[in-house]
């Protein structure tokens, strides 16, 4: 047998071409993007997600537990809607109606306590 080239074969392959060895660097070097940036928009996305359960922190358990629970809905039902509601429940914060309520009681109840 000759190792005699074509005339119209090329003598210098692309790097880009697949290797008589079977090694395919273009091919490689795509399964790594592909799957780097799969986890990077996984992470972006997991991240943004729990963002309103971050900023839940500052608040009181109840308000906590129905911002996770709204999270959790917002996940497995990817309807934004309920992520939406979480992230304003979360930033905003509802006024606090029962201590000043409990303060009047307290003092009503004290000045009961006198007059009789």
């Amino acid at each position: 047998m000759t190792e005699d080239i074509h005339p119209l074969a090329p003598h210098h392959l692309p790097r880009y071409f697949a290797a008589a060895d079977g090694s395919d660097y273009l091919f490689t070097a795509m399964i790594v993007l592909l799957v780097g940036s799969i986890l990077l928009f996984g992470i972006a996305y997991f991240t943004l997600h729990a963002l309103p359960e971050h900023l839940g922190h500052k608040g009181d358990s109840t308000q906590m537990q129905l911002i996770s629970m709204l999270c959790i809905l917002a996940l497995f039902t990817h309807n934004n809607l309920f992520w939406v509601a979480a992230l304003v429940l979360a930033a905003f914060r509802p006024p606090d109606i029962s201590t000043p309520l409990n303060s009047i009681a307290k003092s009503l109840q004290n000045l009961a306590n006198r007059e009789g």
